[in-house]
């Protein structure tokens, strides 16, 4: 409708919208509005709204790489998936966590953290908190300042005379929450500083600032010895100029830190900062960080004394990031716009995108670094440190090495024996298999032989032939040229011949050669078979004439090859098996077998012992299957038999129960059987209650205890249940018992002492897994005590309270009421055979009438009636 050359609109609206489908316009919305409508993309298509997701997607990942975009279609946030969302929500994570970067190695950032925590600062200074609660910052963030403002507040000296602590808050206008003067301790300050609450405005940084140039410092002390500190807590993204009032503030001597919050603007920040910028402008989200630069400046200022001993000031590259938003001109749209009165018309109109752009400010930061007590790496043998404090550390052992606080057990050879060291190179074994082999012995020479080792090495591999590569002794006290040596180790090639190359090193292994004119050597011989593929030929015989001639034979391979292995040492206890391919942690256990060849267990030692076995819920089911297999490890050690050794166990949780006596089994294979049989009970342990069945129920003459032998009680707990053993233990060794301990864990030394009775008898270990390196260890402790001098009458050897006498070199029980050699039957004299003694007359028997008898009758039916 056309007037006065005009376009008028029709007085009709369509509620349509416009659009922008194939490049034309589908439809036009006709109504009165005067503002011009955007013709957009229809988000309603499903394939539409996929693309748009997937593009929206890739500008958000865009954030860390510098852009953020925030253009797309609006119409698609209500169908945005789940995996989305949480994608988003990791960027934020990752993108909050980028504002501020040191650029050094993670070890260096968590000794900046450490440090952070070890600084204190005691000075006369009044330290006025500026903290932004406006909203550009967020209540998130307010909460975070407040949080480091606390962090900040551990490490000063709180007091009147000391360190003084006020906080402004400031939005559209600053408000006091606390003065100078409020708090005199630590504790006040903190509770009150997390009682201030976030009250919103805008950003006035300039007006707070200009506040504190009017109020001055409130409650602050006058004397200048006092240094005046204002750490401003901001986003940077004031309202009006802020730099003036700064520097002005600066100007009166005040010292002006600024920490960023949450995206902050750096520019701002660093003109607002005392100089030098870089010592004075810190990210509040890195508390440790910030606490550690904040510190540092002090102390390098001389304004405290922060730096902990030992730790120095060093400097790093910083990159810091400004969040911005930009506004980009994308293109043209089709819109319509309108003016008063009846005048409607197309036009193009401009599409901008608002990007965020990332600017990168680049910086030096200030830190003070403390050295790592792990740095030194003081664990050895793959153990890992574990830092506790400056000075403080331990290291978690692998098993094996769980004995000592640095994973390095004494492992120096300290035996005399001829040690030759057998190391497969044969085909059917890999070049990384046989790499493997030679590292596990140079591992094991480098822990284990030093120059003042009297053990003498030599070297020898075999595959289809046995080559000796070094002769016993040839690099005696020259480690350096040992290991040289096995360095230089070849693979032979051809079968795996095991039994051939145990023939060959018997025969030319060991040559003996006089160290004097008339003296020969007469040392201990030992091989160690390393060996990882099983044998092309045939072992048993090959292994017994090497016995048979006095070879001492001891066995390294995989658990595969744990029969064959067996055959070849003919005794379990010199087999070591392993499971991964990494087994340097049977280092001790190899150590510990060498060195026992010439001392195997106790054979030939006449001796009485008992296991008694913590099986409570402390210990735990599985835990106890290793207790059993401990005792299964101690007991092949003996000669069993009734006139040599014998053995009894017994288990206990709240009560104790004997498993078998000491006389129950005369062979090593009943009792490995036997000790198989042993139950788990459960319940809370009753150390003390096992001693006294010990005392009472098993070693008595009846059960199996021999006079004339020494007894020992090998205690093995976790140390729960022990508060009552001191009385019984102390009570078995009045009665000449030797009581040995075994704690495992974190058991008290002094209760493991109130049962061993000295350090001599007690064992401690660090776990459960590490019991089986101690078996030597214990079995040395026992035959050391079978060895020593007997006293006949204790135990008493006497039963039914009989007296025992030395007699000589025997001894003699005085009975009463019992005869016998250990009154052990009844006496006949007191079953009324023999004549009775004068004076004692036999009642006579007077009989009673019919009557009388009747009466009693009567009488008693009555008392039973009632």
């Amino acid at each position: 409708m056309m007037r006065g050359g005009q376009i008028r609109p029709l007085p009709v609206q369509v509620h349509q919208r416009w659009a922008w489908r194939g490049g034309g316009v589908a439809a036009l919305l006709l109504s009165r509005s005067r503002k011009p409508r955007q013709i957009r993309p229809r988000c309603g298509n499903k394939k539409v709204r996929r693309a748009g997701e997937e593009r929206f997607l890739q500008e958000q990942t865009q954030k860390n790489l510098g852009t953020v975009s925030s253009a797309w279609c609006p119409d698609m946030h209500p169908h945005i998936h789940p995996s989305l969302l949480l994608t988003l929500l990791l960027l934020q994570v990752h993108r909050s966590s980028s504002v501020q970067e040191i650029q050094t190695s993670h070890e260096n950032i968590g000794k900046i953290n450490s440090a952070g925590e070890m600084m204190q600062c005691s000075a006369a200074m009044d330290i006025l908190f500026l903290m932004d609660g406006s909203y550009s910052v967020g209540k998130g963030s307010f909460e975070r300042s407040k949080h480091y403002a606390i962090k900040l507040c551990q490490a000063l000296d709180i007091r009147p005379d000391k360190v003084r602590v006020g906080l402004i808050q400031f939005g559209s206008t600053p408000r006091l929450e606390f003065a100078l003067d409020s708090h005199t301790t630590k504790q006040e300050l903190k509770r009150h500083m997390k009682k201030v609450s976030y009250r919103g405005g805008s950003t006035q940084t300039g007006l707070a600032l200009k506040y504190i140039l009017r109020k001055g410092f409130p409650g602050g002390r006058n004397s200048t010895a006092a240094a005046r500190i204002v750490i401003l807590l901001s986003d940077g993204r004031s309202q009006g100029n802020v730099v003036q009032a700064a520097a002005t503030l600066k100007e009166t001597g005040v010292v002006l830190f600024a920490v960023g919050l949450r995206y902050p603007r750096w520019e701002e920040l660093h003109a607002v900062a005392s100089e030098p910028m870089e010592s004075h402008v810190f990210f509040a989200e890195h508390f440790h960080d910030a606490v550690n630069g904040l510190y540092t400046t002090l102390s390098t200022f001389s304004v405290c004394d922060a730096i902990p001993a030992g730790c120095q000031v060093e400097l790093f590259p910083c990159e810091r990031k400004t969040l911005e938003t930009v506004k980009e001109l994308q293109g043209n749209f089709m819109c319509w716009k309108g003016s008063k009165g009846f005048s409607p018309y197309t036009s193009l109109c401009p599409y901008y995108r608002y990007n965020k752009v990332y600017k990168r400010h680049q910086t030096v930061c200030h830190r003070t670094i403390c050295p790592d007590p792990c740095d030194s790496q003081p664990c050895l043998n793959g153990g890992t440190c574990v830092s506790e404090g400056p000075e403080g550390y331990s290291c978690v052992c692998p098993p094996g090495y769980g004995g000592d606080p640095h994973c390095a057990p004494a492992l120096s050879l300290d035996c005399s024996v001829d040690l030759l060291f057998l190391v497969e190179g044969s085909a059917t074994l890999t070049l990384e298999g046989f790499l493997r082999l030679k590292s596990f012995l140079k591992r094991f020479l480098q822990n284990v032989i030093g120059s003042d080792t009297p053990s003498r090495v030599g070297l020898a591999v075999f595959g289809g032939e046995a080559k000796v590569q070094a002769q016993v002794g040839k690099f005696k006290g020259d480690l350096k040229g040992l290991l040289k040596a096995v360095q230089a180790l070849q693979p032979i090639g051809g079968e795996t011949k095991t039994g051939q190359a145990l023939r060959y090193v018997t025969r030319h292994g060991f040559v003996t050669s006089p160290d004097f004119a008339d003296v020969t050597d007469d040392l201990p011989r030992v091989v160690v078979l390393i060996t990882a593929t099983p044998s092309a030929d045939e072992v048993v015989e090959p292994s017994k004439y090497a016995r048979d001639r006095e070879i001492f034979l001891i066995a390294v391979g995989p658990d595969n090859l744990k029969g064959q292995l067996n055959n070849i040492t003919g005794n379990p206890q010199r087999t070591i098996t392993y499971s991964t391919p990494e087994f340097s942690g049977k280092i001790p256990e190899l150590k510990a077998k060498i060195c026992s060849v010439d001392t195997q267990g106790c054979l030939g030692q006449a001796v009485d012992l008992v296991f008694a076995l913590d099986a409570s819920g402390g210990v735990g089911r599985d835990n106890f299957s290793t207790l059993r297999d401990f005792v299964r490890g101690i007991s092949v050690q003996f000669d069993i038999n009734r006139d040599v050794a014998q053995m009894a166990l017994v288990t206990y949780g709240r009560r104790a129960n004997t498993v078998f006596n000491l006389d129950s089994h005369e062979s090593g294979s009943a009792i490995l059987k036997a000790v198989g049989d042993a139950n788990y009970m459960g319940g809370v342990a009753s150390t003390g209650a096992a001693l006294l069945h010990i005392h009472s129920n098993v070693l008595t003459v009846a059960k199996g205890a021999r006079p004339g032998v020494n007894k020992a009680v090998v205690v093995v707990t976790d140390g729960s249940g022990g508060d009552d053993a001191a009385v019984p233990a102390q009570k078995l060794r009045d009665n000449g018992v030797s009581v040995f301990v075994i704690g495992i864990g974190d058991v008290q030394k002094e209760r493991l002492m109130q049962i061993a009775g000295s350090e001599e008898h007690m064992i401690s270990v660090l776990s459960y897994e590490d019991l089986k390196y101690f078996e030597d260890v214990l079995v040395q402790m026992l035959c050391s005590e079978a060895k020593m001098p007997v006293n006949l009458c204790k135990p008493n050897p006497c039963m039914n309270d009989g007296v025992c006498t030395l007699s000589g070199g025997s001894f003699r029980c005085q009975c009463q009421g019992y005869e016998g050699p250990h009154c052990e039957t009844r006496s006949g004299r007191t079953r009324g055979d023999q004549p009775r003694p004068a004076g004692l007359k036999k009642k006579s028997r007077q009989k009673k009438s019919h009557r009388e008898l009747l009466h009693h009758y009567k009488l008693h039916r009555r008392r039973h009636a009632a």
